[in-house]
């Protein structure tokens, strides 16, 4: 079988746990060659964003033709593209693909850093919501990332449910919603497509920090739907690896204190 090739067009994290590092350790776990995409340099650490660094539009573009070019890309995973111009210039590139030769895409929303920080200029999500969601075989947004395109608080189980209709009704694709913020008992997601509503529950994890889940979570469907996976099957493996990834994350003692990162290659 031919090694699949997948792409992540993402920011660069200089700590490793998210970003193009955490899908290039996911896209490796699950044997799929790796291309990458550099939208920004991002100088962050678990809880902490410094600094963001936008890279110019004619590099973003080349680094994706390039990639789409001389290698035969059967999924994107797109992560932190921050600006409306990188957003439009990502759906320019993608739309110009004849569609029965367009890749897997699948869009996670980068908006929020776990720490509360902003990863998106305002009005590139105006960009996503009328034009990437529509393009996408799956969005993945968090929680919170859900609450902004939707311009609604969402902390209960129940208006989940609800949220996930709203967005399928909205934009006629597959969307996953991650539920680990609700910080409850259990982390349930919820995939909503075609075939309807789908639950994928595992206990939750207090006090571990999850710094890159969302982008290790994106980037490991991508892969699954490389390798062939229908969708369904691809969000129940990958639910199954991000909670081994959490659980058997990392630990140490820094000078800024205690410091954790998932471990995508788990034992």
């Amino acid at each position: 079988m031919e090694t699949p090739v997948a792409v992540s067009i993402a920011g660069s994290d200089n700590s490793g746990g998210a970003g193009i590092q955490a899908d290039l350790k996911t896209f490796t776990y699950f044997k799929v060659y790796a291309e990458t995409v550099v939208t920004c340099v991002v100088a962050e650490a678990p809880g902490k964003v410094l600094s963001i660094h936008p890279v110019g539009q004619g590099v973003v573009r080349d680094q994706l033709n390039l990639s789409l070019t001389h290698f035969p890309v059967v999924a994107i995973k797109t992560g932190m593209l921050y600006s409306r111009e990188i957003v439009d210039l990502v759906c320019e590139v993608y739309e110009a693909l004849p569609k029965d030769e367009r890749p897997f895409l699948v869009v996670d929303p980068v908006m929020i850093a776990t720490s509360g920080d902003p990863l998106v200029r305002p009005e590139a999500l105006e960009r996503y919501k009328s034009r990437m969601f529509p393009l996408a075989d799956l969005v993945t947004p968090n929680l919170d990332e859900a609450a902004a395109i939707l311009g609604t608080k969402l902390d209960t189980l129940p208006r989940m449910r609800d949220a996930a209709v709203e967005l399928y009704l909205e934009y006629h694709v597959p969307f996953l919603l991650k539920g680990g913020h609700l910080k409850s008992d259990w982390a349930v997601d919820l995939l909503i497509d075609s075939d309807g509503l789908h639950e994928f529950s595992e206990p939750y994890r207090h006090g571990i920090s999850t710094h890159g889940t969302g982008c290790t979570y994106s980037a490991a469907i991508a892969a699954n739907l490389a390798l062939g996976l229908p969708l369904k099957e691809a969000v129940s493996v990958t639910k199954k690896y991000i909670t081994h990834a959490i659980n058997d994350s990392f630990h140490w003692h820094s000078k800024s204190g205690e410091t954790s990162a998932l471990r995508h290659f788990w034992n």
